[in-house]
């Protein structure tokens, strides 16, 4: 492709909306634009890196057994209504009506729709396995769309979705969907992990999420170097510490803390540690109101907690909820003869002594709180974050905390979705049974930008051979000299029979400007065609991610361009 005729426009200065590299090189690189909040339009080279991550996801999923299909994007409340998530989805999920008053919404997943398919075709055990996977647009109202394509509103997702006969069959899938998702981001150039995870609104009972390493990530992951545990932090566990000690119980006294509502003012007033206070939080949930019980240096985690009571609903407590129930201004709530409210703690607090909590009134708290004998909780579980250096929870070795971006998410959703929608099959003894399902999904545009987070320099993106959008770049110096552009033509020629992806910049531009674009698209290879080198019959051979060229003879440089990419192929190859 010859640069005169392409369309890349390519911007100097980091646009100013852009927060994270992946978005700013994404926009100064000319692969996309902004439309609208968190809707993004992808420009000829942009749009090549997508497809190359697509095709990937293709052959590996093909080769899994796994079969395309193409599912509406629109799709009607009813069944979102069998399932229960209509109501429960929240303000994600795009609702509205067609010109009958008829309900639908913009699919953010494919649950419903597909196994509403399958529920009309697929009626015997002998036709499982299945696996029906997708590659398309989703849409989620995300509150604050933010980072580019990291978190938009409308993006490109893989989804795919198995149907087994049992238990059994639903592990063998999810094992080839793990091994496919690996060979998948290995593939893409990525250095990743695959760590445990919550099942969120999609549900089941587990779950893998796929992290690419980025210290721009979002996500935090929590990790055992001697083990190998590996979790999201809303699902990572911990050891609870041995040994409380056998201290003796002191009497409870009330304090005067004249507006001390912090953990911070309070311990500091009091001269205790976090540790030794607890932290009482109201919540409002769809079970009615809670008080979660947690240690001063703790936070509640709140993926964690609802999945211990079963919530849909799980937010704070309005302040004049909270001075309704306890009487006091946030800041004051205590367990201690707190009624109306179910009583959570962490397991970090069973069987504390001498403790400070909330006195329920305005300035007040209680020291020397103990449990049993003062409080006793209706529910005990784990409900905090781990922190860096808490126990693993299969070896006992400090957890390590690390970010990353989440570009992969495998279930196990059981029979959820098809018991809730009455998807059953026949199985050997002529009985119904309702299908085992998996769900499998992978961010193809985030897994594009990914990719930026993890290989970039100050002068422009670093692309994996295996998803750039172009193999290799022309840079011829001066158009004007006939030699030059004889030159860079035959290479060009050359490469094109080969097969290579190859970008000719022909423009009449200063060769700093080429220079210039050439680093920040970030194409792996580039030849170089310059005055001094042509008068030598030589060029200059450079890859992307090194600072150092070397000179190849003209008559040599598609032979060596082709051995350069055969070897950057086999880098990524699983």
């Amino acid at each position: 492709m010859r640069l005169t005729r392409y369309y890349m426009p390519t911007l100097r200065e980091k646009p100013a909306e852009a927060e994270i590299v992946s978005h700013q090189l994404m926009l100064r690189a000319g692969m996309i634009r902004k439309l609208a909040s968190g809707i993004y339009s992808f420009l000829p080279l942009g749009y090549r890196v997508v497809r190359k991550v697509e095709e990937i996801v293709r052959q590996e999923m093909n080769a899994k057994g796994a079969l395309e299909v193409f599912l509406p994007v629109v799709q009607p409340a009813e069944l979102w209504r069998e399932t229960g998530r209509w109501d429960r989805f929240g303000k994600e999920l795009l609702r509205f009506e067609d010109r009958g008053e008829r309900e639908f919404c913009l699919g953010p997943t494919h649950e419903e729709v597909i196994t509403d398919l399958v529920r009309n075709e697929l009626r015997s055990y002998r036709q499982l396995p299945v696996n029906l996977y997708q590659i398309h647009i989703k849409f989620r109202d995300e509150i604050r769309p933010r980072f580019g394509l990291m978190r938009a509103r409308e993006f490109i997702m893989k989804d795919a979705y198995s149907f087994d006969a049992d238990e059994e069959g639903l592990n063998r899938s999810y094992e080839d969907m793990y091994d496919a998702y690996s060979r998948i981001f290995h593939r893409c150039g990525r250095k990743f992990t695959a760590v445990e995870a919550d099942t969120g609104a999609i549900g089941g009972d587990v779950s893998h999420e796929f992290m690419v390493w980025a210290d721009t990530g979002e996500d935090v992951i929590v990790g055992c170097s001697q083990c190998g545990y590996a979790a999201n932090l809303e699902k990572a566990e911990f050891r609870v510490p041995k040994g409380r000690g056998d201290e003796k119980e002191k009497s409870l006294e009330k304090v005067y803390t004249p507006d001390m509502k912090t953990v911070e003012e309070v311990t500091g007033f009091l001269g205790v540690s976090p540790s030794q206070l607890v932290k009482t939080l109201l919540y409002n949930t769809d079970k009615g109101f809670i008080a979660l019980l947690i240690p001063g240096d703790r936070e509640v985690n709140e993926t964690k907690v609802a999945r211990l009571l079963g919530l849909e609903k799980l937010e704070l407590a309005a302040f004049r909820d909270v001075e309704e129930l306890t009487g006091a201004p946030v800041g004051f709530a205590g367990p201690i003869g707190l009624g109306g409210v179910k009583l959570v703690a962490d397991r970090l607090l069973e069987g504390v002594k001498n403790v400070v909590v909330g006195a329920n009134e305005e300035d007040y708290h209680y020291v020397n709180a103990n449990w049993g004998r003062d409080f006793l909780p209706h529910v005990v579980g784990d409900i905090v974050k781990a922190l860096p250096g808490d126990p693993c929870p299969r070896c006992g070795a400090p957890l390590e905390f690390s970010r990353g971006i989440e570009v992969g998410h495998i279930f196990k959703l059981g029979t959820k979705y098809s018991e809730a929608m009455r998807a059953y099959f026949l199985d050997a003894q002529g009985q119904e049974r309702p299908f085992v399902m998996g769900c499998y999904g992978i961010g193809v545009t985030r897994t594009a930008a990914a990719a930026i987070e993890q290989h970039h320099d100050e002068d422009g993106i670093i692309w994996p051979i295996s998803i750039a959008p172009y193999e290799c770049y022309l840079l011829p110096t001066n158009t004007n000299r006939q030699d030059i552009r004889e030159a860079s033509e035959k290479v060009y020629q050359g490469l094109v029979e080969k097969g290579v992806e190859v970008l000719l910049d022909d423009r009449e531009e200063r060769a700093g400007v080429k220079f210039k674009d050439a680093d920040l698209i970030g194409v792996p290879i580039r030849l170089t065609f310059g005055e001094r080198g042509i008068k030598r019959g030589v060029c200059e051979l450079k890859l992307r991610r090194e600072e150092k060229s070397v000179e190849v003879p003209l008559e040599r440089a598609v032979e060596e361009v082709m051995a350069l990419r055969d070897s950057l192929f086999l880098e990524v190859r699983p």
